[in-house]
Protein backbone atom coordinates (compact mmCIF):
# COMPACT_ATOMS: atom_id res chain seq x y z
CA UNK A 1 0.00 0.00 0.00
CA UNK A 2 1.18 3.56 -0.76
CA UNK A 3 -0.10 6.90 0.54
CA UNK A 4 1.56 9.84 -1.21
CA UNK A 5 1.78 11.93 2.00
CA UNK A 6 3.68 9.17 3.83
CA UNK A 7 7.26 8.54 2.62
CA UNK A 8 7.36 4.86 3.57
CA UNK A 9 6.49 1.37 2.51
CA UNK A 10 3.23 0.46 4.28
CA UNK A 11 2.37 -3.07 5.38
CA UNK A 12 -1.11 -3.89 6.69
CA UNK A 13 -1.59 -6.76 9.11
CA UNK A 14 -5.15 -7.79 9.84
CA UNK A 15 -6.09 -9.62 13.02
CA UNK A 16 -8.91 -9.97 15.56
CA UNK A 17 -8.05 -6.64 17.13
CA UNK A 18 -10.75 -4.00 17.54
CA UNK A 19 -8.72 -0.86 16.82
CA UNK A 20 -6.54 0.52 14.07
CA UNK A 21 -2.91 1.38 14.87
CA UNK A 22 0.19 2.47 12.96
CA UNK A 23 3.75 1.65 14.03
CA UNK A 24 6.97 2.99 12.53
CA UNK A 25 9.50 0.15 12.25
CA UNK A 26 13.27 0.54 12.93
CA UNK A 27 13.99 0.57 9.17
CA UNK A 28 11.55 3.47 8.63
CA UNK A 29 8.74 1.43 7.09
CA UNK A 30 5.19 1.64 8.46
CA UNK A 31 3.25 -1.27 9.92
CA UNK A 32 -0.53 -0.82 10.17
CA UNK A 33 -2.47 -3.17 12.41
CA UNK A 34 -6.11 -3.41 11.43
CA UNK A 35 -9.27 -5.24 12.47
CA UNK A 36 -9.93 -8.20 10.19
CA UNK A 37 -12.96 -6.83 8.30
CA UNK A 38 -12.19 -3.12 8.25
CA UNK A 39 -12.51 -1.85 4.65
CA UNK A 40 -9.29 -0.64 3.02
CA UNK A 41 -10.82 2.81 2.43
CA UNK A 42 -11.10 3.21 6.25
CA UNK A 43 -7.41 2.36 6.62
CA UNK A 44 -6.52 4.90 3.91
CA UNK A 45 -8.73 7.53 5.55
CA UNK A 46 -7.04 6.89 8.92
CA UNK A 47 -3.56 7.16 7.38
CA UNK A 48 -4.37 10.37 5.50
CA UNK A 49 -5.83 11.88 8.67
CA UNK A 50 -2.61 11.08 10.60
CA UNK A 51 -0.24 11.60 7.64
CA UNK A 52 1.64 14.65 8.99
CA UNK A 53 2.45 13.01 12.35
CA UNK A 54 3.26 9.65 10.76
CA UNK A 55 5.50 11.30 8.15
CA UNK A 56 7.51 13.08 10.86
CA UNK A 57 8.03 9.81 12.74
CA UNK A 58 8.91 7.92 9.55
CA UNK A 59 11.46 10.55 8.49
CA UNK A 60 13.03 10.58 11.97
CA UNK A 61 13.31 6.77 11.98
CA UNK A 62 14.71 6.69 8.43
CA UNK A 63 17.35 9.28 9.41
CA UNK A 64 18.23 7.18 12.43
CA UNK A 65 18.54 4.07 10.21
CA UNK A 66 20.88 5.97 7.84
CA UNK A 67 22.89 7.20 10.81
CA UNK A 68 23.37 3.63 11.98
CA UNK A 69 24.76 2.74 8.57
CA UNK A 70 22.66 -0.37 8.23
CA UNK A 71 23.06 -1.44 11.85
CA UNK A 72 19.76 -2.08 13.58
CA UNK A 73 18.88 -0.93 17.08
CA UNK A 74 19.52 -3.51 19.77
CA UNK A 75 16.54 -5.80 20.27
CA UNK A 76 14.97 -6.20 23.74
CA UNK A 77 16.60 -9.64 23.88
CA UNK A 78 20.05 -8.21 23.07
CA UNK A 79 19.57 -5.51 25.71
CA UNK A 80 18.60 -8.13 28.31
CA UNK A 81 21.67 -10.22 27.43
CA UNK A 82 23.98 -7.20 27.74
CA UNK A 83 22.50 -6.28 31.12
CA UNK A 84 22.95 -9.87 32.36
CA UNK A 85 26.55 -9.98 31.15
CA UNK A 86 27.24 -6.58 32.72
CA UNK A 87 25.79 -7.77 36.04
CA UNK A 88 28.35 -10.59 36.00
CA UNK A 89 31.39 -8.66 34.76
CA UNK A 90 31.21 -5.33 36.62
CA UNK A 91 31.21 -6.64 40.20
CA UNK A 92 34.29 -8.80 39.56
CA UNK A 93 36.23 -6.01 37.83
CA UNK A 94 35.14 -3.50 40.47
CA UNK A 95 36.34 -5.77 43.30
CA UNK A 96 39.68 -6.30 41.55
CA UNK A 97 40.40 -2.59 41.06
CA UNK A 98 38.90 -1.51 44.40
CA UNK A 99 41.49 -3.72 46.11
CA UNK A 100 44.31 -2.16 44.05
CA UNK A 101 43.10 1.34 44.91
CA UNK A 102 42.32 0.55 48.54
CA UNK A 103 38.73 1.81 48.30
CA UNK A 104 35.27 0.42 48.96
CA UNK A 105 32.06 1.01 47.10
CA UNK A 106 28.36 0.60 47.73
CA UNK A 107 25.87 -0.92 45.33
CA UNK A 108 26.62 -1.46 41.65
CA UNK A 109 23.80 -0.64 39.24
CA UNK A 110 23.65 -1.37 35.53
CA UNK A 111 21.81 0.98 33.17
CA UNK A 112 21.43 1.66 29.46
CA UNK A 113 22.24 5.35 29.32
CA UNK A 114 22.65 7.64 26.35
CA UNK A 115 24.96 10.17 27.99
CA UNK A 116 27.14 8.37 30.57
CA UNK A 117 29.44 5.39 30.71
CA UNK A 118 29.53 5.39 34.49
CA UNK A 119 28.98 7.42 37.62
CA UNK A 120 29.87 7.38 41.30
CA UNK A 121 27.51 8.82 43.88
CA UNK A 122 28.74 10.48 47.10
CA UNK A 123 27.54 7.41 49.02
CA UNK A 124 29.69 5.13 46.84
CA UNK A 125 27.03 3.66 44.57
CA UNK A 126 28.59 2.92 41.20
CA UNK A 127 26.52 2.92 38.05
CA UNK A 128 27.73 1.51 34.74
CA UNK A 129 26.37 1.52 31.20
CA UNK A 130 25.54 -2.00 29.97
CA UNK A 131 26.84 -1.05 26.50
CA UNK A 132 30.38 -1.30 27.87
CA UNK A 133 30.19 -5.08 27.48
CA UNK A 134 30.33 -4.40 23.72
CA UNK A 135 33.67 -2.58 24.13
CA UNK A 136 37.08 -4.23 24.51
CA UNK A 137 37.61 -5.54 28.09
CA UNK A 138 40.28 -2.95 28.86
CA UNK A 139 37.83 -0.15 27.98
CA UNK A 140 35.31 -1.54 30.46
CA UNK A 141 38.15 -1.69 33.04
CA UNK A 142 39.08 1.93 32.33
CA UNK A 143 35.55 3.09 33.22
CA UNK A 144 35.58 0.98 36.40
CA UNK A 145 38.91 2.53 37.45
CA UNK A 146 37.68 6.03 36.59
CA UNK A 147 34.59 5.67 38.80
CA UNK A 148 36.50 4.03 41.66
CA UNK A 149 39.04 6.87 41.64
CA UNK A 150 36.16 9.21 42.41
CA UNK A 151 36.02 7.45 45.80
CA UNK A 152 39.42 9.08 46.47
CA UNK A 153 39.07 12.31 44.47
CA UNK A 154 35.45 13.39 43.80
CA UNK A 155 36.60 15.63 40.92
CA UNK A 156 38.68 15.56 37.74
CA UNK A 157 41.80 17.15 39.19
CA UNK A 158 45.40 16.27 38.23
CA UNK A 159 45.52 14.16 41.42
CA UNK A 160 42.47 12.20 40.19
CA UNK A 161 44.16 11.38 36.86
CA UNK A 162 47.44 10.56 38.65
CA UNK A 163 45.52 8.00 40.74
CA UNK A 164 44.08 6.45 37.57
CA UNK A 165 47.56 6.26 36.00
CA UNK A 166 48.92 4.55 39.12
CA UNK A 167 46.73 1.46 38.55
CA UNK A 168 45.76 1.74 34.87
CA UNK A 169 48.45 3.05 32.55
CA UNK A 170 46.40 2.48 29.37
CA UNK A 171 43.63 4.90 30.36
CA UNK A 172 44.26 7.51 27.63
CA UNK A 173 44.01 4.93 24.83
CA UNK A 174 40.81 3.45 26.30
CA UNK A 175 39.29 6.90 26.76
CA UNK A 176 40.11 7.66 23.10
CA UNK A 177 38.45 4.38 22.04
CA UNK A 178 35.23 5.43 23.80
CA UNK A 179 35.36 8.90 22.21
CA UNK A 180 35.78 7.35 18.75
CA UNK A 181 33.45 4.35 19.00
CA UNK A 182 31.05 5.02 21.87
CA UNK A 183 28.58 7.07 19.85
CA UNK A 184 27.99 4.14 17.50
CA UNK A 185 27.08 1.93 20.47
CA UNK A 186 24.75 4.55 21.93
CA UNK A 187 22.99 5.17 18.60
CA UNK A 188 21.91 1.52 18.61
CA UNK A 189 19.99 1.92 21.87
CA UNK A 190 16.25 1.41 21.33
CA UNK A 191 14.23 4.62 21.47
Amino acid sequence: MRIEEIPAEITVIRSRRKTLAAEVCPDGSLLVRSPMRLPEREIVRFLRQKAAVIARHVERQQARARELGGLKPYTPEEMAEMIQEAKQRFPARTAHFAALLGVTCGRITIRSQKTRWGSCSPSGTLSFNCLLVQAPPEVLDSVVVHELCHRIHPNHSPAFYAEIARVFSDYARCHAWLKENGAALIRRLPQ
